[in-house]
């Protein structure tokens, strides 16, 4: 027995030493009046930008606005790529670059042209980066926090779904004594609170049960134009959490222009988040964003 827990004291010890000398890495953001996530970096140790950490982005793009200003980025080809308001958008490509984050530097780095990003943003970063990392998106304090891992007490867990190297979580809209689950991309490039898919708006005849207040534009990266119905939702839960009177979007036009749900920044913004380094689940804790708008409990 004594035995048992001196081994047993010696790996706890063993743990917390090795927790103890892990290296965490961090960056400032700031939270753009758009609801996007804006990180100061350096490319190729010569050019200060602006780019928005986005979390369904799967490489590191500039806008032509800010690729017209820069100095040490050269491109070598001109690519064709999909977004997701249209397909065969030119994009130029450079191979071989680094981007500097806060003291984390990457070499060898590819680097893609778009034409738009978030206001006030000079391109975009996404999780990609951080492979087999966990990360701490902390909105109160501005700064993201990447090591292997972080407590989660006060947190609520939810299960993430993968798609195309993209992450998912399950939310319900609640409307008129009704129920409606579907599967939402967690997505800090859009700034709304929620945007419906095609199939899900018309398989439950969203369209008729959400009372639509205005119609806008929405650019995507290449500046494809897409019209956005607007309504509000009466609730949407996120597991354990309720939200009330919820900003929700949806396109016109014919069925299978938007195949995936999103959860935007408005959204996102009222929680901090914890993502495992196995991108198995994420961790919500509600900040000091929800005492300013529809959170509920």
């Amino acid at each position: 027995m004594y035995l048992k827990a001196t081994l047993l004291l010696t790996g706890l010890l063993h743990l917390l030493a090795v927790r103890a000398q892990e290296k965490y890495f961090r960056f400032p953001f700031e939270l753009t009046a758009t609801n996007n996530l804006s990180v100061p970096v350096r490319i190729n140790g010569t050019d200060s930008l602006h780019l928005m950490f986005h979390f369904a982005a799967d490489a590191v793009a500039l806008t032509n606005e800010a690729t017209r200003r820069m100095v040490s980025v050269r491109f070598e080809r001109t690519d064709s790529v999909s977004s997701w308001g249209a397909a065969g958008n030119a994009s130029r490509f450079s191979s071989d670059n680094t981007l500097q984050i806060g003291d984390q530097t990457w070499s060898h780095l590819p680097l893609w042209e778009d034409q738009y990003s978030g206001k006030g943003t000079d391109g975009k970063f996404g999780l990609h980066l951080f492979t087999k990392k966990a990360l701490l998106i902390d909105f109160d304090k501005k700064q993201v926090t990447v090591g292997s891992h972080f407590s989660t007490a006060g947190y609520k867990k939810l299960k993430l779904i993968h798609k195309n190297g993209m992450l998912f979580i399950e939310a319900a809209l609640h409307i008129g004594g009704n129920s409606y689950p579907n599967q939402y991309l967690l997505h800090t490039g859009y700034s709304g609170g929620l945007l419906l898919d095609d199939g899900f708006v018309a398989t439950n005849h969203l369209g008729r049960l959400l009372s639509v207040t205005e119609t806008k534009e929405l650019k995507d990266a290449f500046g494809n134009i897409v019209k956005v119905q607007k309504a509000t939702a009466p609730r949407l839960s996120i597991g354990a959490f309720l939200f009330d009177n919820v900003p929700v979007g949806f396109f016109e036009g014919k069925l299978g222009t938007q195949q995936m749900s999103f959860i935007g920044g408005d959204l996102l913004k009222r929680f901090n988040i914890i993502i495992d380094a196995k991108r198995q689940f994420v961790y919500l804790k509600p900040n000091k964003q929800q005492q300013a708008g529809f959170f509920k409990g």
